[in-house]
């Protein structure tokens, strides 16, 4: 009985040296582990602290926070609170579900205690991050009286990886960044047909737009260009478009042959008896069209009369292409420096169009106010945080929600190397061929449509 005893003892001593070393491999081995090794730092040793941390300062932070309640009705417990030398009541806390790993971080759900709110747990954010020394922690709502919180450890949008770029993207849908989870930002016409891009000089507006229409550009679709600063910004792309206005007078004309263009589809699909140009047999279909607007505050200022009457002209052309274009193949990106109401009220109506919303570093609250307020409060508060040393990074919302999100680099020298590469690709519209500068009657593309199925056809 001695010996198995002692066998038993010897047994356990060893179990506890291996132990021992093996926490203190990890702990010298840490740093270059995390450094060519994230994704095992993680697992094998990142994740496991933190779920310690977490559970260690649950209860302290909740008191700390206000969000804990004293077991006596009518009080609230505060941290370190002790009464006539009687040790600190025990306070009943939010219920906290299991840590679970995420990609970069980890994430759980808690149950409200009564009285509690969603936004109670939000304001305790930055403390948690604090506490669990994280780089941010992010509250939403689960469902009715359940909050998900998510950490990230660390700043997933500081060095966003590029993809390996293997020919084009699904029709219509291009990868131009990350978002904070550490998915890809996929910018999907398809499912979001109209988007508003707002952002100050060198927030990182142009380089979204660079890497939307690069991705754009590999694809069977006509490109169309608005840049009333002359066409500084979108001439990169001259070779790769179909038609090009670089003021307003000849944006007018353009706008106004999409019109035309998208009411001409409309009777086709009538005819069809279909619902859009996706339900048309493929030898029928037209090409799709993605208009890209630079600077829309170029479109709306308003000078003499005569200028009153192009605003309006170029207003009502918008906004008629952003409620009939997403069926019948016309697609709207429009960006700006500066988008407010101030404008006028057809900017209103149009962002009322535009469900895809992404926020850059902005000079003032209204552009925010504008791109986000009505979406998500949640998502307007997180832009307005953005700082000058956060370039490229944005807030995007739709109406599914938000997130924080960064666009690859893509420079003019690329931009301009894509436009070349991929010339060869762009469409002839005789119908935007007199309005804006579009391609030649000579240089007639042949152009690959891809069905909704998967499948290509010429």
């Amino acid at each position: 009985m001695a010996s198995a005893n002692s066998a038993g003892s010897a047994s356990s001593g060893w179990v506890l040296v291996a132990a021992v070393s093996l926490v203190s491999g990890l702990l010298l081995a840490g740093p270059a582990l995390r450094r060519h090794y994230p994704v095992a730092w993680w697992v094998c040793l990142g994740f496991p602290v933190v779920c310690i941390r977490v559970a260690r300062t649950w209860r302290p932070l909740m008191a700390g926070c206000g969000l804990a309640v004293s077991r006596k009705a009518a009080l609230t417990v505060v941290s370190g609170l002790v009464g006539n030398g009687a040790p600190p009541p025990q306070p009943r806390v939010p219920q906290r579900g299991l840590v679970r790993p995420s990609r970069g971080g980890f994430w759980f759900l808690v149950r409200l205690l009564p009285g509690q709110v969603p936004e109670d747990f939000v304001k305790a954010a930055p403390a948690m991050a604090h506490n669990w020394e994280v780089h941010a922690v992010r509250v939403t709502t689960w469902k009715p009286g359940l909050v998900r919180v998510v950490a990230a450890v660390s700043d997933p949008l500081k060095a966003p990886q590029v993809p390996n770029q293997r020919g084009a993207d699904r029709l219509l849908r291009v990868t131009v960044g990350a978002v904070e989870t550490g998915a890809q930002w996929v910018i999907d016409l398809r499912k979001v047909p109209h988007w508003l891009i707002v952002g100050a000089t060198r927030s990182g507006k142009s380089t979204l737009i660079n890497a939307l229409v690069a991705g754009l550009a590999r694809q069977p679709v006509a490109l169309v260009g608005i840049d009333c600063k002359g066409g500084m910004e979108l001439s990169l792309y001259a070779p790769r478009l179909s038609a090009l206005a670089t003021n307003r007078t000849q944006a007018v004309e353009l706008l106004g042959a999409l019109v035309d263009l998208t009411l001409d589809r409309m009777n086709v699909c009538r005819a069809a008896r279909v619902r859009n140009v996706w339900g048309l047999p493929e030898d029928e279909r037209p090409v799709p069209i993605v208009v890209i607007v630079d600077e829309l505050a170029e479109l709306f200022l308003i000078a003499s009369r005569n200028e009153k009457e192009e605003a309006q002209a170029t207003s009502t052309a918008l906004i008629r292409l952003a409620q009939l274009g997403a069926a019948l193949g016309v697609f709207l990106v429009v960006a700006g420096q500066r988008v407010g109401s101030d404008l006028g009220p057809g900017v209103t109506a149009l962002r009322a169009q535009l469900a895809g919303r992404v926020c850059h570093r902005v000079a003032d609250p209204g552009t925010a106010e504008m791109a986000l307020g009505d979406l998500n409060p949640d998502a307007l508060h997180a832009a307005q945080a953005i700082t000058p040393e956060q370039a490229g990074t944005a807030v995007l919302a739709s109406a599914d929600g938000w997130d924080r999100a960064r666009s690859h680099l893509v420079s003019e020298a690329e931009a301009e190397r894509v436009a070349a590469e991929y010339a060869h690709l762009t469409p002839y519209v005789p119908e935007l061929v007199t309005a804006g500068g579009g391609t030649s009657a000579d240089d007639v593309p042949s152009v690959r449509l891809e069905r909704l199925d998967g499948e290509e056809t010429e």
